[in-house]
């Protein structure tokens, strides 16, 4: 299958989440080519990823963590040409 390059922000809204999230990450390692966590004032955090996988393995990360309450998250995937 294909790969393809990506990006996906992560905005977790309970910070109770954040090891679950983690541990989630660390299980896609493989696909995750760079990562930026960033606190917000207002008690939420953002989580920007840099992904390069084929769209199952990156649709596997991202509805994993979509499935967690709290969260959101969307990506952004081209062509790896």
């Amino acid at each position: 299958m294909e790969k393809r390059i990506g990006t996906t922000i992560i905005r977790i809204q309970d910070r109770q989440k954040a090891g679950k999230i983690n541990e989630i990450l660390s299980t896609h390692a493989n696909i995750i080519i760079g990562r930026q966590g960033l606190p917000q004032t207002d008690g939420t955090s953002i989580i920007s990823l840099v992904l390069e996988g084929t769209t199952d393995e990156i649709g596997s990360l991202t509805g994993q963590i979509g499935r967690i309450k709290g969260i959101q998250t969307k990506s952004v995937l081209l062509k790896n040409d």
